[in-house]
């Protein structure tokens, strides 16, 4: 482990890198981040203040860290080059299994996670009989940039560099895929359907387990490529499936 001292920037000395900044950030992120999904579900004005979350996620590590302590955290060249390609294959794979499992499931209903995460996909019908391809490229080139850049370098970054001397990688890694997968209930589990929310129990449920699997999944690659970049570009993998899916098979 690098002394903390180093792993901050020296104008944020009075800091601590430990596990209660872990949490600290967790809450500065995760609790508008979750408000603001859920309002762009009740509304249908599509995920515009979202993606600023994201973007902001993105630079903390570069404010708030060190080069010591951006390497720490995985922001280095990949030690494995061909675990990039793996990576991906794995997140989409993970995806599409989750996809058909769902929908075996549930069906075309509002039960199924990738059905109500559809609804905010704002796509005009007749414009996406014309320009489905063009839709679908636009959607995938940016829910492979922004989310898996922005929540990577976070959760599987810097929130999970707060946590790792304290308890270790594997204990950290569960800690920041906890995370990960409660804040996506404002994606899916807490639902605004017929002009009235809902927590759809079991659903909910298994949207969560998957996304903390996922998420280990994304540690996987991160811990296999010897960079964050492996879990970024598996989170990628895991977007772009979704986008197909959603663009060819509930559209």
């Amino acid at each position: 482990m690098q002394q903390k001292s180093r792993l901050l920037r020296p104008i944020w000395r009075f800091l601590s890198y430990n596990w209660i900044f872990g949490v600290f950030l967790i809450l500065l992120f995760g609790i508008p981040r979750f408000i603001l999904v859920l309002q762009a579900n009740s509304s249908g004005g599509g995920y515009g203040m979202v993606s600023l979350v994201f973007v902001a996620m993105w630079f903390t590590p570069f404010i708030l860290l060190s080069k010591t302590g951006r390497q720490y955290i995985g922001i280095r060249k990949p030690t494995n080059y061909k675990w990039l390609l793996y990576s991906f294959i794995a997140g989409a794979l993970f995806c599409t299994i989750t996809f058909a499992l769902t929908w075996l499931i549930y069906g075309d209903t509002i039960d199924n996670s990738f059905v109500y995460i559809a609804k905010s996909y704002t796509v005009p019908h007749e414009e996406l009989e014309a320009n489905r391809f063009a839709f679908f490229l636009t959607f995938a080139i940016s829910g492979m940039i922004f989310s898996p850049i922005g929540e990577e370098l976070f959760f599987r970054g810097i929130v999970h560099g707060c946590f790792a001397e304290k308890l270790g990688e594997r204990k950290a890694s569960v800690v920041d895929s906890l995370a990960f997968a409660l804040t996506h209930l404002a994606h899916f589990g807490i639902v605004f359907y017929a002009g009235k929310w809902e927590l759809l129990i079991l659903p909910a449920t298994l949207w969560v387990v998957s996304m903390f699997v996922l998420s280990q999944i994304f540690f996987y690659c991160k811990q296999k490529s010897g960079s964050v970049l492996g879990a970024i570009t598996s989170h990628a993998g895991y977007n772009f499936a979704m986008i197909y899916l959603i663009f060819y098979y509930i559209f």
